[in-house]
């Protein structure tokens, strides 16, 4: 009724939503270079991963124009092993001030590393971070691949007893809940592993440069686990990516355009980690909420995208986490997914437009950053005609998820 006060818990709330709202990253930091170390087939890597980790970070400054010695954070995710001031001491850093590594999740982490980074930079903790990502599977042992294990425990130990030995099949139960609750068809899983051939036979640094995929080969391929078939399922790669992050207003003096964090979130929905796959909203990539906060940061929406860099260790994820993120309903899936929708220069939304972990590399998502950084500055090899916006979605359907949004200085 009029003049009855109002509760003291929905007065926190409302204060908490808009001192949240109060602070952002929007347009604080830029992205000013970016580089690789270079990418081969699971243990095919001439160097040790130190090393790789080393040629992305060299990489990343000279397309900045930056001395690596002004470097002074660094930041990762995914349990990366290079560590920070060890890496510091290789590069002559004068000073280390920050070293942050995103909890959780794997490949989720991949946008989360870049926020940390950015975070960092606009509390003033640090003034030029690095993100990186290095992988040597032949060094440490590949991810896909279960080896023997005398002792398990946590999520593999409610699982391993029964055969659930590989992320396919954990990863699998999930997308059959979704598809079967919105009655998603396997064409639309189809249509984004053909996007991401596609765009790869553009990208001469794409491992399947030169191999194409199409609709024919990919229902030949084999069953890894239902519904995933071989085309469904994300490379093992050996590599290095990086980039490097500066305050906005310092990033007109390097020598590349400069590319602007728009917006970044990461977290879990209620009880994500339930053992068992007991979560309660089990046929999920995870993004619902993070995808709302993403949004409200940037003060844009899923129409001002002009590209998406989606991870895919598995198709099914990539079309829970797109409708997650508002770009159509769970039920509109089949309509929407399809190659022609999903390939640049002419498609509603260009997708994975440098390959992504199916045929350009696995990078444990990092590769995706760069490529949007490209897209925004226009030099994608598969060039989305809309380069203002472009977003990267971590890993789905681990905890935690995150996700980053990057523009152009029009978008500010």
């Amino acid at each position: 009724m009029s003049g009855t006060p109002m509760p003291a818990h929905t007065r926190r709330a409302g204060a908490t939503v808009a001192a949240r709202a109060a602070r952002t990253l929007r347009g604080q930091v830029a992205v000013i270079g970016i580089g690789e170390g270079g990418y081969w087939r699971h243990g095919q890597s001439p160097d040790p991963e130190f090393k790789l980790a080393l040629k992305a970070i060299l990489a990343a400054c000279q397309d900045a124009g930056l001395d690596p010695r002004e470097i002074d954070g660094f930041a990762s995710y995914g349990d990366d092993r290079n560590d920070a001031s060890r890496l510091a001491t290789a590069l002559g850093i004068h000073r280390l001030r920050s070293a942050t590594m995103q909890w959780g999740g794997g490949g989720g982490g991949c946008c989360a590393a870049v926020a940390n980074a950015a975070a960092a930079i606009a509390a003033g903790m640090a003034d030029c971070v690095v993100v990186f990502r290095a992988l040597a599977q032949g060094e440490h042992g590949r991810f896909g691949q279960v080896s023997g294990v005398s002792t398990i425990s946590g999520e593999k130990a409610y699982l391993m007893p029964y055969g659930v030995l590989a992320p396919p099949q954990r990863f699998a139960m999930r997308v059959q809940r979704f598809m079967h609750e919105h009655g998603v068809q396997q064409a639309a899983l189809r249509a984004i592993a053909l996007a991401c051939y596609h765009h790869a036979q553009a990208n001469p640094r794409a491992l399947m440069h030169g191999r194409p995929l199409d609709a024919a080969r990919y229902d030949a391929s084999r069953w890894i686990t239902e519904p995933f078939h071989l085309f469904d399922c994300c490379m093992e790669n050996d590599g290095a990516a990086a980039l490097v992050l500066v305050a906005a207003e310092r990033a007109r003096d390097f020598a590349a355009e400069p590319v602007y964090l728009l917006g970044a979130a990461a977290g879990a929905p209620h009880r994500a980690a339930a053992t068992a796959h007991n979560a309660p909203d089990y046929g999920s990539a995870g993004y619902a909420a993070v995808a709302e906060d993403l949004w409200r940061m940037a003060g844009l929406g899923p129409s001002d995208v002009g590209s998406v860099q989606s991870y895919e260790n598995f198709t099914g994820g990539v079309v829970m986490a797109l409708a997650e993120h508002g770009f159509f309903r769970p039920e509109e899936a089949n309509d929407f997914l399809i190659l022609d929708n999903l390939v640049s220069p002419h498609g509603r939304l260009p997708l994975n437009t440098s390959g992504g972990n199916l045929a350009e590399c696995y990078m444990h998502g990092l590769e995706l950053v760069l490529e949007a950084v490209r897209q925004v500055r226009g030099t994608s090899t598969s060039q989305a005609p809309r380069r203002d916006a472009a977003l990267v979605i971590g890993a789905p359907m681990v905890s935690p998820v995150s996700n980053l949004l990057l523009g152009s200085e029009a978008t500010l």
